[in-house]
């Protein structure tokens, strides 16, 4: 099996300026991220991991580390609309698969990668897929941070939230059994699905939860969702998120 790992980066984020070119031991974090993920290539029939970014700074810091990038325009909505032109960049086919690989993910699991990209190889239903794993801490489950997913039968998505679900109605204040599900915040798509994604409207969800993963739903795409047992390494979204991995480099 071979897909395309999109590695999307922008310079602009409120919480940790210049995200993307923080340095971690020596290295900038949309590098890391690159590195890590090829790191599994050969495991995974990887056929490139490419960062798609918003300035010629991103351009510079992944050739100087020999990472291939593309640049895409700085006015992208979202990072599915980024992804759809780096598809146009790259002359990707309809039917080829990408996976998102967000660039604030440099502990990301490559055997994690390979997993929702098999998964959506093996569900033709599906337009995308994503993961997660069983939360085990009553605190996460109630944590509006913490997004939730629950199922159906055939392992599809049914929906997602910042709220607890699925609720225990005769059992307030305790995980209901089965553990509901942590969302992951890694997909693979559909070429042709990234492609049409720009021109899909907002969904009434998607704007109440602020989750974007809910207009492909919205507009009757399924997600298939691959159950993990290991919980992902930390991402880095403040300064004291990547005072954290820095340490967990260093050591």
């Amino acid at each position: 099996m071979s897909f395309t790992v999109l590695i999307p980066a922008r310079l602009a984020s409120t919480r940790l300026p210049n995200k993307p070119l923080a340095d971690i031991a020596g290295v900038p974090m949309v590098v890391r991220v690159a590195q890590r993920v090829l790191s599994g290539a050969t495991a995974l029939g990887l056929l490139r991991v490419v960062v798609a970014g918003d300035s010629p700074e991103i351009m510079a810091a992944c050739a100087a580390h020999g990472v291939d990038a593309v640049l895409t325009r700085d006015d992208h909505l979202s990072g599915s609309d980024r992804l759809a032109e780096a598809c146009d960049l790259l002359a990707l086919d309809n039917a080829e698969i990408v996976v998102n690989v967000q660039g604030d993910e440099p502990l990301i699991d490559p055997a994690l990668v390979g997993a929702v990209a098999q998964l959506l190889r093996a569900r033709p239903e599906a337009s995308m897929s994503t993961a997660a794993h069983a939360i085990d801490h009553y605190a996460d489950f109630v944590n509006p941070n913490v997004v939730k997913t629950v199922l159906d039968a055939q392992g599809l998505a049914l929906y997602f939230s910042r709220a607890a679900i699925p609720y225990g109605r005769d059992q307030p204040g305790t995980l209901p059994r089965p553990a509901p599900l942590r969302h992951i915040g890694i997909y693979a798509y559909r070429v042709g699905y990234l492609r049409q994604f720009p021109a899909l409207a907002q969904a009434p969800i998607e704007v109440t939860e602020s989750l974007e993963q809910l207009r492909a739903m919205w507009h009757g795409h399924r997600i298939a969702v691959h159950i993990t047992d290991q919980a992902p390494g930390p991402g880095v979204d403040t300064p004291e998120d990547l005072a954290r991995v820095r340490q967990l480099f260093a050591a």
